[in-house]
């Protein structure tokens, strides 16, 4: 790679690297896992950035990677995800403290999901990726998107806790 395609890397990784841990994290529940599948989807992404910074939208191209990269996580190995019955580092029961056990209550709900609806949620919903866009980043079809949405929507709606929180937090998702 050439010192500017380097630079131009290494400027995409400082600009975009909290936003793809997050996502990541929302995919895979774990802030370690997040930051291994980033890096696991960067290093990619760094072998071939000449053919990626090319693209329209570099971005969504490493956003597919991640989701690929997590989903391999599983095609390896079976990954056992160990639910909590609390929610960890909670901090003084304030607002900002209720925000983070409803967080936490969320979180768990993802983690329950099949990988393919947690990703169909995260890019949709977390996101905000159109169906096209997340069928696009997913390399699936619309009605793949939809239908999957679908089911993952039910499954959360069917939790009583985010029933609770949906109805304290009005315009919400679900």
């Amino acid at each position: 790679m050439q010192a500017e395609e380097e630079a131009q890397f290494e400027s995409f990784v400082a600009a975009r690297w909290v936003h793809l841990v997050r996502t990541a994290y929302l995919l895979t529940g774990d802030p370690h896992d997040a930051e291994d599948v980033t890096q696991a989807a960067l290093a990619k992404a760094y072998r071939s950035w000449r053919r990626v910074s090319r693209m329209d939208s570099p971005e969504a191209y490493v956003r597919r990677m991640l989701v690929t990269c997590n989903s391999d996580r599983f095609r390896k190995r079976r990954v056992a995800e160990r639910l909590t019955g609390s929610v960890p580092d909670t901090s003084v029961r304030d607002h900002a403290g209720a925000w983070v056990e409803e967080r936490g209550v969320l979180m768990e709900a993802l983690a329950e999901l099949p990988v393919r609806q947690r990703a169909v949620v995260v890019m949709r919903y977390w996101e905000d990726l159109s169906e096209a866009e997340t069928a696009d980043v997913l390399g699936c079809s619309q009605g793949t998107v939809k239908s999957q949405a679908s089911k993952a929507l039910a499954k959360l709606r069917a939790r009583p806790a985010l029933g609770r929180i949906a109805t304290r937090n009005e315009g919400a998702v679900l």
